[in-house]
């Protein structure tokens, strides 16, 4: 079986209610769906960096426990691991504050084996802001000359105060290297603020082969080569974006190695098998909403590995 290399932040995220630490757990997209995955019985790897302290190994026990292969990710001295305390504001709206301090050669990673039709996923600051940047894009490239079909997140943790303009060559770069984006009506407006999922699409992302953009209402709207496929899915976040999104992606991907979508084909892929993929991932992406960790309980990644065996046995 292919294997799936996840690119992202790993943090240790932590909530505020009144000023009172409520709750923390491992955070990032990207490492919870790296989870999810391995959980469903993906060979997954985990591309990242941490600090080599105390919630360094939170994070990286918490990887290992749900079957990721850390064996990539750098665990730095000179500094220390990435913390995020989120507040909630008189608006609800979440309000970060990031800790952590880093070596200056950053992202000093042991690239992973990539072959031909394995699924790179990548987003979070690491795909635009320098100078991890430098040192991620390196790997993006090396990926797409192998021919891994290229998944992008693109946006950045809601609640931070970020400009977008000087890292938007990146975020295009990101684009043009990428097979299949996924984002939600926040993450494009965040980006081009003045633009629609479909104006964003056919504007900066027609290299892609598909975007998936998840509406307000969390229904899903999927843009192909000359497709605008939308999907009316009744879902729930409950609360819980990250969760549900991270659950999102990894059924997204999950989908993908299940339809067999390869690289000599990805191109050719019809709406309605994209269409499908998407409605798939609305049972992970709710099952993940509903968890205290972000990450498909044990009985649902049971019952996705046996369907996954099954579809494969019969490839």
């Amino acid at each position: 079986m292919r294997k799936i290399i996840t690119i992202g932040e790993s943090v240790l995220d932590t909530i505020f209610k009144d000023n009172v630490p409520m709750k923390s757990f491992v955070g990032g997209r990207v490492a919870n769906a790296a989870c999810s995955l391995a959980l469903s019985g993906i060979e997954t790897l985990m591309v990242s960096e941490c600090a080599n302290d105390h919630v360094g190994d939170i994070i990286v026990d918490f990887l290992k426990r749900n079957k990721v292969d850390v064996t990539s990710v750098d665990r730095y001295v000179n500094g220390t691991t990435a913390f995020s305390a989120i507040f909630e504001s008189d608006n609800h709206e979440p309000q970060l504050v990031n800790y952590g301090t880093y070596p200056p050669d950053r992202f000093d990673v042991v690239w992973p084996r990539i072959n031909e039709d394995d699924i790179v996923l990548f987003g979070s600051l690491y795909s635009i802001e320098n100078p991890q940047r430098s040192r991620l894009y390196e790997i993006l490239q090396y990926a797409a000359d192998r021919k891994a079909i290229m998944v992008y997140l693109p946006g950045f943790q809601h609640g931070i105060n970020y400009s977008i303009t000087k890292v938007m060559p990146n975020v295009l770069e990101n684009f043009e290297l990428s097979n299949v984006v996924i984002a939600s009506n926040r993450d494009i407006h965040d980006i081009f603020p003045r633009e629609t999922g479909e104006q964003a699409y056919r504007n900066h992302m027609i290299y892609c082969n598909c975007l998936m953009h998840i509406t307000d209402d969390l229904s899903t709207t999927v843009y192909g080569r000359g497709t605008a496929a939308p999907i009316e899915q009744p879902s729930n976040a409950l609360g819980n974006a990250l969760g549900w999104q991270a659950g999102y992606t990894a059924g997204i991907i999950y989908g993908m190695v299940a339809a067999d979508l390869r690289h000599k084909t990805i191109a050719n892929t019809d709406a309605q098998t994209w269409m499908q993929i998407a409605k798939g991932a609305y049972a992970f992406a709710e099952e993940c909403a509903a968890s205290a960790t972000n990450c498909i309980s044990s009985e649902f990644a049971q019952q996705k590995a046996l369907e996954l065996a099954k579809i494969l046995a019969t490839e």
